[in-house]
């Protein structure tokens, strides 16, 4: 019985360990889009006729950023409130 709770700590510890990796993953996301809007302003100031298709392709590259940032969310709320290892494990562990 003392086992299986140790293992089951340690189940937990990697999920929380692996939720703070998925909300860093949205910290450095937020940080890559300050860096796509800077470069896409300095663009279209050095280049004010070419500002349509800068401002486009500057818009996607925040879309796949801010995409990035989503998923990390969702696998952190994910490991910490619904886990799906913590069930599986209480059940083969018949705590």
């Amino acid at each position: 019985m003392n086992s299986a709770l140790t293992s089951l700590a340690h189940l937990l510890m990697v999920a929380h360990v692996s939720a703070v990796v998925a909300l860093f993953v949205g910290i450095v996301s937020s940080i890559a889009q300050a860096r796509v809007a800077t470069t896409a302003i300095e663009s279209i100031a050095r280049q004010p006729a070419a500002s349509g298709s800068i401002t486009g392709t500057m818009f996607i590259g925040m879309a796949m950023c801010e995409t990035n940032g989503i998923y990390g969310l969702l696998i952190a709320i994910i490991m910490l409130f619904a886990n799906p290892l913590v069930e599986l494990f209480l059940q083969y562990a018949a705590l």
